[in-house]
């Protein structure tokens, strides 16, 4: 009897790398649908994505100043200017969402919630967290809900001050969108209504006097790169480009001849299938091998005796 040999695995391994790989390709593929007739540009991945999308894209505007004279209404109420949250000396965390957004949104503020309660700095005392609509009919109730709301899943008591959710008008959101380069399209909502946007997802680290230090894209961060982006960006340091791989939200439902949201996750989803594929793979297979090479030890042992 033989057992398989350390080629024998990583042959099988391949095979079933290349599976998955196949699998998750074929899902991408499905999942970005266009209008017929539509013009179409290529992704990242050379997947066709609608033009709509080339206008929501996240351009790196590094070292380049926000709007610091631009008005805002955070959650209480009160009208606010921008600069008013760099007062400290302190960097800042920004994001472009819009309330009522049905998904991608809230995908990319849990993600940057999540990321945060692992960094063991704390909003208001050394950084601030910086949350703009880019929707001018969302309300100030509206930002007050998600204040409460993921405030609360951050869990800690005495942050609330270093979180502020704003509001504002056309004019303030396009000079904030524009400096941070965050491209979006008004798209048609499920009633037919010029009420959602197709957008991609990204947060922005800020110093403190107002320059875009970083992009973290997606909806997903690494708490150890927000950390090193924070303390970079608190002594002014610029950092650099980052990979441009987006997270739309976005989607062309023919059969409908309507345009409607989903997160565009497939990549994401697609490396955890294959890590936790490949993970058990890996380990049923080394597993098998030392069975058998413990079995055929002691055959052999049994054969001396």
């Amino acid at each position: 009897m033989t057992s398989p040999t350390p080629t024998r695995t990583m042959s099988r391994l391949l095979q079933m790398m290349a599976l998955v790989c196949g699998l998750v390709a074929s899902a991408t593929g499905s999942a970005q649908v266009a209008a017929p007739g539509d013009k179409q540009t290529g992704d990242q991945y050379g997947n066709e994505l609608p033009i709509v999308l080339n206008s929501a894209k996240v351009e790196q505007h590094l070292n380049t100043r926000i709007p610091l004279a631009s008005t805002f209404t955070d959650e209480t109420g009160k009208p606010i200017h921008l600069g008013d949250y760099f007062q400290n000396g302190k960097p800042a965390v920004l994001a472009l969402v819009y309330y009522q957004c049905p998904m991608l949104c809230s995908e990319e503020l849990d993600g940057l919630t999540q990321a945060l309660a692992m960094v063991h700095l704390s909003p208001g005392k050394d950084f601030q967290v910086i949350i703009a609509s880019i929707d001018p009919s969302d309300t100030v109730d509206m930002a007050a809900k998600k204040k409460a709301l993921y405030t609360k899943r951050y869990a800690r008591p005495g942050t609330e001050d270093g979180w502020h959710f704003l509001v504002g008008p056309q004019p303030s959101i396009d000079a904030l969108s524009r400096a941070v380069g965050f491209g979006y399209v008004r798209v048609p909502g499920p009633d037919g209504k010029l009420t959602q946007f197709a957008h991609a997802s990204s947060i922005q680290i800020l110093t403190p006097d107002g320059k875009v230090a970083q992009y973290y894209l997606g909806v997903e961060y690494s708490p150890k790169d927000v950390l090193l982006g924070l303390v970079e960006a608190s002594g002014n340091k610029i950092g650099s480009p980052v990979a441009n791989i987006l997270t739309y939200c976005y989607h062309y439902d023919p059969h409908r001849n309507k345009h409607s949201l989903i997160v565009a996750r497939v990549v994401q989803v697609g490396g955890m299938l294959t890590m936790a594929c490949l993970g058990g793979f890996m380990f049923i297979m080394f597993r098998r091998d030392h069975q058998l090479a413990a079995k055929k030890l002691t055959l052999g042992r049994e054969d001396v005796s």
